[in-house]
Formats: structure tokens, sequence, C-alpha cells
């Protein structure tokens, strides 16, 4: 049945299962969705796309264990969906404590908001290693200075 409809999600399902007289609430909709690997298909943003002249890093943490504070810091990018377009939240955060340093939240995926994060994070030290995915933001000539130069 989801194949009629690969753009719903769990809402409408629910709305469309109950106006066919099935009843049926959105948990359980969730739930069975989740069981059969059904997701609405629409369109996302595509956030990890890395620009083809900016400099890619190699990834440093294969096998390391973190036992330490300011060992590791990450930073990442999800989208919130609104009502007209999305909102970008970058977050940084330490791997050891887990605790999340600074955030920032921005109407566009320029690499400004990601630098203006991990300006803030600097308030609570300064991390051995800093880890991101190669997104253009994370691999732009502005980010690349903005990190390296606050090393201690």
């Amino acid at each position: 049945m989801s194949m009629d409809w690969p753009y719903y999600g769990s809402r409408r399902m629910t709305a469309e299962l109950r106006g066919r007289g099935h009843g049926i609430n959105r948990k359980r909709v969730v739930r069975l969705m989740r069981l059969m690997g059904c997701e609405a298909v629409y369109a996302k943003p595509r956030t990890s796309r890395s620009h083809p002249e900016h400099r890619k890093y190699p990834y440093l943490l294969r096998d390391v264990p973190i036992t330490h504070a300011d060992q590791v810091w990450s930073s990442d990018i999800t989208y919130l969906p609104m009502k007209r377009g999305f909102l970008y939240l970058v977050a940084v955060m330490d791997w050891y404590s887990r605790f999340v340093l600074a955030w920032q939240l921005s109407n566009s995926l320029d690499s400004a908001f990601c630098i203006e994060a991990v300006e803030d994070a600097f308030r609570y030290g300064r991390p051995e290693i800093f880890n991101s995915d190669q997104g253009c933001q994370y691999t732009a000539v502005r980010w690349s200075p903005s990190v390296g130069q606050r090393r201690p």
C-alpha cells in the first residue's frame, strides 16, 4: 500500500488509512513503516558534498581510544525541515564527554555559521584532533585557517 504513495510520511499515511476506515494511530504507523523499511521519498538537502578544489584530510581516528576530554572534538551539520525550506544546525561536540560545546543555526549552508560555532567552542579549550565530514563547509579555505590557527 505504501508503494501507492512513496512520498507519504507517517502523518499523511495515518490520515490516508483513517480516511479508508482503518482504526490506526500514528505511533503504530511509525512502527510498521520502520519494520518494513519504508521511508518517505522527498528532496533532502545535500549537506556533505565536498568542493572539488578544496583540500581533503585523512581520517585519523580509526582504532584510536578516546581517553580524555579535549582529545577529539567533532562537528556535523543537520537540517531541520521548515514550512518553506530548511534551517541548518551545526554542533561541536567533545567525543569523550559527549558534551555539546557550541551550536549555531543558519538558513544557508555557507561555512560562516560553522566557523562561529567552533569559535564559540574554543571558550572550553582546544582539541588535539578536530573531526568532521568532508563537506564543502569543512574543506573550504575559510574553514581550514580558522581551525588551524587556533591550535595551542
